[in-house]
C-alpha cells in the first residue's frame, strides 16, 4: 500500500495538517509514495474538508518551490482504466494560472474546466454534476485569478466577436460591483479586481442554485464548493471563507 494511501486512511475524516504535509514533501520517499495516482479506494477516504486543505497544502508547496516532481508517464499508465479525482476545479484559461501545476496536483487528481472568466453555464454545470454526482469528487473550486483580461474586457463592455457573448456572462458582476473610486474602466486595478472577487462569489452561488444535484450534494455534507483567488504576482491563492 502507498505512502500516500496510507497517509490518507490514518487521517480518516480529520483535516490534513498543512506542516505535516509540507514536511512530508521534502523526503524522498514521501515524495515518491505520495505521487501515487488517485483510486477509488482513496477517493472513498476523502471528506470534502479534506480535499479542500490537501489544494491548500498544494498550493503552499507550489508557492515555495517545494512542488512533487513525479514520473507523469507512470500516472498516464496507472490511470488509463479509470480516475477517481478527489476534486473538480473552474478556472480561467489564462496561461499563468494552469491548475493542476498551482494546486501541484498530479494526473488523475483534480476535474479542471477552464473558460475565460471562470464563469458557469449549463455546459460547465452539466460537467461538475458528472465530477461530482457520478465521479465522486468531493469539492468544488471556482478559482479566480489577478489581472484577468476576461474581467477587464467585461468591465470595458468590449465587444469582439463570440467574445462578446463570453463576457457578458461576467457582466453581473461588474453592475454589482459599486463605491470603487477612480475610473469605471479596466485602468482601475481596484475596480478590476474587485469585479473578480464578485465574479467568484456569484459563481460559487450559481452553481447550488442552477443545479439540484449539487445542491442536494452540498446539503448531504458530500460536496464543498469554494471560492479562491490566484495572485499570478506570487503564485499564491487566497480563499473565500
Amino acid at each position: 500500500m502507498s505512502t500516500r494511501r496510507n497517509f490518507l486512511m490514518a487521517t480518516g475524516a480529520g483535516v490534513l495538517a498543512v506542516s505535516g504535509l509540507g514536511s512530508r514533501t521534502l523526503r524522498a520517499e514521501e515524495v515518491i509514495g505520495a505521487c501515487s495516482p488517485f483510486n477509488g479506494e482513496l477517493q472513498a477516504k476523502v471528506s470534502p474538508d479534506m480535499a479542500l486543505q490537501m489544494l491548500k497544502d498544494g498550493n503552499e508547496r507550489f508557492a515555495n518551490g517545494v512542488s512533487m516532481n513525479c514520473d507523469l508517464l507512470s500516472q498516464v499508465q496507472a490511470t488509463a482504466t479509470q480516475q477517481a479525482p478527489f476534486a473538480a476545479v473552474v478556472g480561467c484559461i489564462d496561461s499563468r494560472v494552469p491548475v493542476e501545476l498551482v494546486f501541484d496536483q498530479q494526473i488523475g487528481d483534480i476535474f479542471t474546466g477552464r473558460i475565460a472568466g471562470n464563469f458557469v453555464n449549463t455546459d460547465m454545470i452539466g460537467s461538475l454534476e458528472f465530477a461530482t454526482q457520478l465521479a465522486g469528487a468531493k469539492l468544488i473550486v471556482v478559482l479566480g485569478h489577478t489581472e484577468c483580461g476576461a474581467v477587464k474586457g467585461a468591465v470595458d463592455d468590449a465587444k469582439l466577436g463570440n467574445l462578446t457573448a463570453t463576457l457578458a456572462n461576467i457582466r453581473p458582476a461588474v453592475l454589482k460591483t459599486t463605491g470603487i473610486e477612480g475610473p469605471q474602466t479596466s485602468a482601475n486595478k481596484k475596480l478590476v479586481q474587485a469585479v473578480a472577487d464578485q465574479n467568484v462569489l456569484d459563481t460559487v452561488a450559481k452553481l447550488t442554485e442552477k443545479s439540484e444535484v449539487l445542491s442536494a450534494l452540498v446539503a448531504e455534507g458530500k460536496l464543498q464548493i469554494v471560492g479562491a483567488m490566484h495572485d499570478v504576482a506570487t503564485g499564491r491563492i487566497s480563499w473565500y471563507s
